[in-house]
């Protein structure tokens, strides 16, 4: 079994604590927040989990193969580069890092150790968005044209990142995963409702160099949750709808028909509509998270890069950096590297 330890034990911590005790290819050795309390709240039903003085106590435990990281996103770097020059495989929340600088060095010094650094992007582990990946490989949607979502609720209000750094890095990886096509440019509007200079409301925008384009709506002020994405196939379109129970994708064998008319000089175009049936395949309703930490540990077990690995991470934060310049910029068009 593979002796992991979890740095971290506040909002997020405590769910990874659980899978990592229930994975049956993990034992966790460790857990260490800067806070004793919530150490013990969160170790409370694991007595026979250690509980770290300060993160020393880990790197230097040579039994402690793999460490999953869950601090605050500007704590990520400096913990996961100890981890990784101490020769620990890592796994970070998201987003992989604070900038693209800290992300690239983190996957250069995972590469040269020859490490597996992963990203727990866990929607990419739902059952639905693997439904989703498997209908758009299998053809079934035709070509994918656009991916609309909407992620928005009334709070919470982050102290130390907007609502797009907060809330985006789902969408974002979500749509790495599903499409693996890669943005040329991002364009981002923003405000801060609170006089903090923290926008709580934006709206994304991505272009590529074919004919798709992403759009995210992400909101903190919203007096409804709604977490609904859709995307539109030539063939079918697909709406998956995170809050509805029992059917939470739909198909819709909907689209339009395009014919040039045969005066070609006025460039004559008709549209005719396509309505058929709609259908809700079934979707796997396992845990998300406890299938993360099971790719995690597969993934240190036979050295191979994770489904959501580092270079996952790095996109993602790519896109982060160049929206930020771009909210920045009142909506200014931002390439991305």
């Amino acid at each position: 079994m593979i002796q992991t330890a979890v740095v971290g034990c506040g909002y997020w911590g405590p769910n990874l604590i659980r899978n990592f005790v229930a994975c049956p290819l993990t034992e966790l050795a460790w857990v260490y927040d800067m806070d004793p309390q919530k150490m013990d709240r969160a170790t409370r039903m694991y007595p026979t989990v250690r509980k770290a003085a300060g993160l020393t106590d880990i790197l230097n435990d040579p039994g402690v193969s793999a460490v999953a990281i869950a601090t605050p996103v500007n704590a990520h770097f400096e913990i996961a580069r100890a981890c990784l020059e101490s020769g620990k495989h890592v796994l970070l929340e998201k987003p992989l890092a604070s900038s693209v600088a800290q992300g690239e060095e983190l996957v250069r010094l995972a590469h040269e150790r020859g490490l597996q650094l992963m990203c727990d992007h866990t929607f990419c582990y739902t059952g639905a968005v693997r439904k989703t990946k498997e209908l758009i490989d299998s053809g079934a949607l035709g070509d994918v044209l656009y991916f609309d979502s909407i992620r928005i609720n009334l709070g919470l209000f982050q102290q130390d990142v907007n609502v797009i750094w907060d809330l985006a890095p789902h969408d974002l990886s979500i749509l790495d995963f599903l499409v693996g096509r890669r943005p040329a440019s991002v364009s981002a509007h923003g405000i801060a409702h609170t006089g903090n200079g923290i926008e709580n409301i934006a709206y994304v925008t991505l272009r590529y160099s074919s004919d798709f384009i992403a759009h995210f709506h992400l909101n903190w002020l919203s007096p409804v949750k709604i977490r609904r994405t859709i995307i539109g196939g030539s063939e079918k379109m697909l709406v998956w709808d995170d809050l509805e129970p029992g059917e939470t994708i739909k198909i819709y064998d909907k689209g339009i028909i395009v014919k040039h008319g045969e005066e070609e000089k006025r460039n004559r175009l008709l549209v005719s509509y396509r309505s058929a049936d709609m259908y809700a395949p079934r979707v796997d309703d396992g845990e998300a998270l406890a299938m993360m930490v099971k790719e995690f540990a597969e993934a240190v077990e036979a050295n191979r890069p994770a489904l959501t690995d580092g270079e996952a991470g790095l996109r993602v934060l790519r896109v982060l950096e160049a929206t930020q310049r771009s909210i920045k910029a009142d909506g200014a068009n931002v390439q991305i590297a």
